[in-house]
């Protein structure tokens, strides 16, 4: 008996295929007219952790906007968020003052943030899912 194994529809930003080869995963999936976007953290180039907590954030958020570009999406397409932080109550007012800079104007996506306790050597990692824009 052959098992079928249904394609994924991947979607990966330029310059980053490495770091997803090495790791096994793909950067986003579509299904339908949505998009899955695998967590993004703020790693430099050479897939390091960009040691400034806030440059980290805001690092994580451009790798995330490189994602949604490369599927025809934006930030304005995100509905669902969810984060996770290394420590929440520290670090909770500079998430917040890069949240505000990224989502400036309601109406704001959806957002759950998460405690962990090891995120491979960074401080923050945030999973989206995106609505895909009908083509123009």
């Amino acid at each position: 008996m052959e098992i079928l194994v249904p394609q994924r529809d991947a979607v990966f930003p330029a310059g980053r295929q490495a770091l997803y080869e090495i790791n096994g995963y793909s950067a986003a999936i579509r299904s339908g007219d949505l998009l899955f976007v695998s967590g993004q953290v703020g790693s430099r180039e050479d897939g390091s952790a960009e040691p400034d907590f806030e440059q980290q954030v805001e690092l994580a958020f451009a790798n995330l906007t490189a994602v949604l570009k490369a599927a025809g999406c934006d930030l304005n397409d995100i509905v669902d968020v969810t984060t996770f932080h290394t420590d929440p109550e520290a670090q909770f007012g500079t998430i917040m003052a890069v949240k505000n800079k990224v989502f400036g104007v309601p109406p704001y996506p959806n957002w759950t943030a998460v405690g962990v306790n090891w995120l491979a050597g960074f401080d923050f990692e945030i999973k989206v899912i995106a609505r895909i824009p009908d083509p123009v």
